[in-house]
């Protein structure tokens, strides 16, 4: 029988904070003991569980929460195995009376919620599932014939026409929590690489957690946010918000970041610009959730169906010198090498590697997909299917067929000094800026000068770019014909 003191489960999922969470806050006006929880589920499809630099970043994060909990008389409970399994067995240990949850947007959500829910109904226990995760959910946005958008713009009318989105809601004053309670020790989760050791990069470049989401937040605001419109695109300054990975496992919220935004570009003259063009990226990462609810197999299957005979090339070698930044064009083999180190790449150099990947080397988007999956640290089943199916030019609202980035002048435009290059490609530094995103062209004793020997010190082209843009145009008119 469950008595007054009976604790609440708040089971975290994708929503490490305290602030504005609200099933958190929730569970908090109950004024029952809480027991915050989190569970390891690895019961995920395989193609969907996560991927080495995301499991890294998820380390990080739970022992921030479990810190903040900590510093407020309690802890979290760690747990691995399937969800409802270990929920149910933490109800059973507890006598809990209800769980507190944010609602899932991966596919494989909505029936772990319906196993959760079932046990709950078994045990007696509430359920309670809040929204969470998305300025605009699905369902609360749509056509005049009530129909999902398929493209992005008028979807993004629609979001900024609707009523705007709620308020941030502070962190919850936090009584007492349930004691007694044992889990997993946070090593014993196995979410740090084995040797050989490939995190050093990360932990170079980022700080998981609440407090280091908020931090992020307000140097962007002050400093890149008034020029992000005009400058979002240089490659060697970025300045872009990297929040993509504390939005991903919920470390902010989007409307946190919404509300902030709005703020500085009322009150700093001049950075209205830069604010919607960066409210505009949310809207993106609304837009992809909402087309992974319509299409579960979205990172799959194309949403084009002509695609389906798209001639591909199932070429292994070529995949793998894109891994590992060895295609013989700067600007991509700096990308790659970044994306390798640092578990995460601005906009700009993303949209050129996969376009490399899918036009120039005709290699299936799901390869390109599957390594993002496994190397970002904000690996997001929605942003990063829909934005490769975007590029590759078979996804609602995609890019025309006939758009093949030319890398050379990518790198020209968006690396104007060579200096991005120069970073994450130190064998061509002794390369001048009109030479480094072509060293190919460049005569043999300039070459050897700066100590470039192509096919050694660093490769050839794997692809020539006028026969590979014209062979990806071959192909895509294969599939126009049909």
């Amino acid at each position: 029988m469950r008595s007054s003191q009976s604790p609440v489960i708040v089971w975290f999922r994708q929503d490490l904070r305290l602030s504005d969470n609200p099933a958190l806050a929730a569970a908090a006006k109950t004024g029952a003991p809480l027991l915050p929880v989190y569970v390891l589920d690895d019961d995920a499809p395989a193609r969907w569980r996560m991927g080495g630099a995301s499991r890294w970043w998820l380390h990080g994060s739970l022992a921030s929460l479990d810190s903040a909990l900590q510093a407020l008389g309690g802890y979290l409970v760690l747990r691995k195995g399937r969800a409802p399994e270990e929920l149910a067995a933490l109800l059973r240990e507890t006598n809990a009376s209800a769980i507190h949850a944010s609602q899932g947007h991966a596919p494989w959500d909505k029936a772990v919620e319906r196993d959760v829910a079932s046990l709950c109904r078994e045990t007696g226990a509430a359920l309670q599932l809040h929204p969470d995760g998305m300025l605009f959910a699905p369902g609360t946005i749509g056509t005049k014939d009530n129909k999902p958008y398929r493209v992005f713009t008028p979807f993004w009318k629609a979001c900024l026409a609707a009523p705007e989105p709620r308020a941030p809601m502070p962190a919850p004053a936090l009584g007492a929590f349930a004691t007694g309670v044992g889990g997993e020790p946070l090593d014993s989760l196995s979410l740090l690489p084995a040797k050989p050791d490939w995190a050093g990069g990360l932990r170079e470049a980022w700080q998981p957690g609440e407090e280091a989401a908020r931090e992020r937040l307000a140097d962007f605001i002050d400093g890149p946010l008034a020029d992000y419109a005009d400058g979002r695109n240089d490659l060697f300054g970025d300045p872009t918000s990297r929040l993509s990975p504390y939005l991903h496992f919920g470390e902010i919220s989007p409307h946190q970041v919404w509300h902030a935004v709005r703020h500085a570009a009322a009150a700093k003259p001049g950075a209205s610009r830069g604010a919607d063009a960066f409210l505009r990226e949310l809207g993106w990462r609304d837009f992809s959730y909402h087309l992974l609810h319509d299409f579960p197999d979205i990172a799959d299957k194309p949403l084009r169906p002509e695609f389906a005979d798209f001639p591909w090339r199932n070429d292994d070698d070529a995949l793998l010198a894109w891994q590992r930044g060895r295609t013989g064009y700067p600007v991509v083999d700096a990308a790659m090498r970044q994306l390798w180190h640092t578990g995460w790449l601005p906009g700009r150099a993303r949209m050129i590697v996969a376009s490399f990947l899918v036009k120039h080397l005709l290699v299936p988007w799901q390869s390109g997909e599957a390594w993002f999956w496994d190397t970002l640290v904000d690996a997001d089943p929605a942003n990063n299917a829909a934005s490769w199916q975007w590029v590759a030019g078979c996804g609602m609202d995609a890019a025309p067929y006939f758009r093949v980035f030319n890398p050379i002048l990518q790198g020209r435009k968006f690396d104007p000094d060579g200096d991005y290059v120069r970073q994450w490609v130190p064998e061509l530094r002794g390369l001048s800026a009109s030479d480094i995103h072509a060293p190919w062209e460049v005569p043999d004793l300039i070459l050897a000068q700066a100590g470039v020997t192509l096919g050694h010190t660093y490769p050839q082209p794997i692809v020539d770019h006028g026969a590979a843009r014209q062979r990806a145009l071959a192909a895509f008119e294969t599939i126009k014909r049909a």
